[in-house]
């Protein structure tokens, strides 16, 4: 049984999907591109397809990944390009590689997250960063099925910084107008530190309340290496015990139709 891990994106309108309707639209892409699947056993056999960590409905990713197992051989890439041409614009699968090590969800430990704040001036993002960071403790409440959890989230925040740009072909909502934005990595933790959980501790130490809701994307998701504070790529450890050559980073989006 060979083991194929894909990086995949969400991106534009298609971060609005939620897990479940991703599941859907690439178990349909797996029948189209004919992919030789495995199934589990039982009175109701599905593909056997391993998902990893996956953002939240509403944010867009540049770095969500998934392990598929085949009852036949296939190459990586031939695999990678017949299930992008068959799952929409906008979910695109822009990396494979054969499963030579254990542990891919291990691996994910780290997130680089960008948030984008409209109608937002960079000198109150910059003060809201500062007092984030320089706070001991940043408690914030979260809504679940159990009623209002609180917790801090400021342990899980690695680096929080806030930068100016006027305009971004690749953002969500691309303005001619100066919006803060605010470059985040975050550790998994448990509970999970999602980027409206920082919003929400910006709010609590700063006031920062943008006027619209962010557009938020995520960029790298990864091991977070202690030295380095950098989250590194996942996918690395399989491609050197292939021997194969390290991936582009920065994979183009499919033309819109």
């Amino acid at each position: 049984m060979q083991r194929i891990r894909l990086r995949y994106t969400k991106r534009g309108r298609l971060r609005f999907t939620s897990h479940r309707d991703f599941q859907r639209a690439f178990e349909r892409a797996l029948r189209r591109a004919e992919v030789p699947m495995a199934y589990s056993a039982g009175f109701t056999p599905h593909p056997k397809v391993s998902y990893a960590n996956a953002a939240p409905t509403g944010t867009g990713s540049e770095a969500e990944y998934l392990e598929i197992a085949l009852t036949a051989a296939r190459d990586p890439e031939k695999l990678r390009a017949l299930l992008d041409e068959s799952l929409p614009t906008g979910l695109d699968i822009v990396d494979a590689v054969e499963a030579r090590t254990s542990g891919l969800a291990d691996r994910l430990t780290a997130s680089v997250w960008e948030l984008r704040l409209d109608g937002v001036e960079a000198a109150d993002a910059e003060r809201a960063v500062q007092a984030f960071n320089s706070a001991e403790s940043v408690e914030v409440q979260r809504m679940t099925k159990n009623g209002v959890r609180t917790f801090d989230a400021r342990p899980a925040v690695v680096r929080l910084e806030a930068r100016t740009e006027t305009q971004s072909e690749t953002a969500d909502r691309p303005t001619d107008r100066p919006c803060a934005i605010l470059r985040l990595v975050v550790r998994h933790v448990t509970p999970a530190v999602r980027p409206d959980d920082v919003l929400s501790g910006l709010r609590a130490v700063a006031d920062l309340a943008p006027p619209v809701p962010a557009a938020v994307t995520r960029l790298a998701q990864g091991l977070f290496d202690e030295e380095t504070g950098a989250v590194t790529d996942p996918l690395a450890p399989d491609r050197e015990a292939a021997g194969a050559p390290s991936a582009d980073p920065t994979a183009a989006a499919k033309a819109p139709a």
